[in-house]
């Protein structure tokens, strides 16, 4: 016999009521042996969505999240350290950023996920490469991390179980947003990987689920006070997302400047915030005297890359996919560029098969769009500014209604805000 009925507990978020630690645990636990249907907990998710849940509400929310399945200890003979990010267009930092800071001597147990809404994800990206794979058991992550000193692949079946259930969810029924259910999403995650610290990179503008710096700076407040409460070393940086980061957003292309990066160039955003993130993540692992952009310009942290690639049964030296039809956008005026909207462009990769309408779908290995001109660079009419790239070419019409209203050019362009606004820490 149940205790809760998930109509119950359905209801009392719906009429905006706190759910018990009980309803809680029972809901969570329910949903993760099937009791509770996907339709019930995406009504659940909904109300959450549009009540929210105090702190307490969703600190309990995710410690019932990391008991729905189990605890790893991925410690190594290195201080351990890993990373999130809260989604971004052209967010392909975790490709470059795990094995630069393991060259700098941490061990960085990378578990990740794949694209929620207009945001890319991680496996997605990777499973560009030719043979790479996400699926690797405990003592595989464990084995490549004492040998390489990174991996980036998907959580095991046995962690946050109920999470990748969720996760899945929420991308399909318009509750992403939520921060007590990204919070939850989160740190559950993390919590169970064992790690000891964990740097956040929390995103705000158009193109991130966070659209002002202020529902930003509280989700990242929220992910810092969790993972301080649990005894994780937590730290949380505030990153603009208003223009797509760099100048690929999809997957092989995203793959391809990523390895730019690690090979000493590609675009100078994605450089800098690689750096910022991998400062920190040092910082919290007490290896804040090496500097990670001499390691990244030294090669390094390329010879990493490859190596963590191979031990996941890729090939960093195979072609990537190419797209079987591209589509230029002209420049609509001569000027400067002003505005390149993230979200317009991460929609239009969305539709072009660079991520999921339903959490079933595949993704195109080969989709995505380039951007050959990014705000302040000029631009001249009738000239090449964007490359979509699809395997479907009856896709291109629906990339083009995303992207309308999405550039703007100017005689001029105003000097734009950090790329990192700010830290939080613990």
């Amino acid at each position: 016999m149940e205790p809760f009925s998930a109509v119950e507990v359905i209801r009392a978020k719906r009429d905006g009521l706190r759910l018990t630690d009980a309803q809680v645990d029972w809901v969570v636990d329910a949903y993760t042996r099937g009791v509770v249907a996907e339709e019930q907990m995406s009504a659940l998710a909904m109300a959450v969505y549009l009540n929210g849940m105090d702190t307490d509400e969703t600190a309990r929310w995710t410690a019932a999240m990391v008991d729905s399945g189990e605890v790893l200890d991925l410690r190594t003979d290195r201080p351990t350290v890993d990373k999130h990010s809260t989604g971004g267009v052209g967010d392909k930092i975790t490709l470059p950023l795990a094995p630069l800071v393991a060259a700098c001597g941490a061990a960085v147990p990378q578990l990740s996920g794949r694209g929620l809404g207009h945001t890319g994800g991680t496996l997605d990206k990777l499973e560009a490469v030719p043979g790479w794979r996400a699926r690797l058991s405990t003592a595989e992550i464990l084995a490549q991390l004492a040998d390489v000193g990174a991996v980036v692949c998907a959580a095991t079946e046995d962690l946050a179980p109920a999470d990748r259930k969720l996760y899945a969810l929420r991308d399909v029924t318009g509750t992403v947003e939520s921060i007590p259910l990204i919070a939850g999403s989160i740190m559950s995650k993390k919590i169970a990987e064992g790690a000891d610290a964990l740097v956040l990179d929390v995103k705000f503008g158009s193109g991130a689920f966070m659209k002002t710096v202020d529902d930003a700076r509280a989700l990242a407040r929220a992910l810092v006070g969790i993972g301080v409460s649990r005894g994780l070393r937590t730290s949380a940086l505030l990153t603009d997302m208003s223009v797509p980061l760099g100048r690929a957003v999809g997957n092989a292309v995203e793959v391809a400047e990523s390895v730019e990066v690690l090979r000493g160039g590609g675009p100078a955003d994605v450089v800098e915030l690689t750096v910022a993130l991998a400062r920190e993540m040092l910082a919290l692992a007490g290896l804040s005297e090496v500097d990670p952009a001499a390691v990244l310009a030294s090669g390094r942290a390329y010879e990493v890359w490859a190596r963590m690639i191979r031990a996941q049964g890729g090939d960093p030296d195979a072609p990537l996919p190419t797209p079987g039809h591209v589509h230029v956008v002209p420049a609509p005026a001569t000027g400067v560029l002003t505005g390149l909207d993230a979200y317009a462009v991460g929609v239009a990769a969305w539709r072009l098969g660079a991520g999921r309408a339903r959490k079933e779908d595949p993704v195109q290995a080969a989709a995505g769009i380039l951007c050959l001109a990014k705000p302040g660079d000029p631009v001249v009419e009738g000239e090449p500014l964007l490359e979509l790239h699809t395997d479907t070419p009856q896709a291109v019409p629906g990339a083009l209604a995303a992207l309308a209203g999405a550039v703007s050019v100017a005689d001029s362009a105003p000097a734009r805000g950090p790329l990192v606004l700010e830290v939080v820490r613990g």
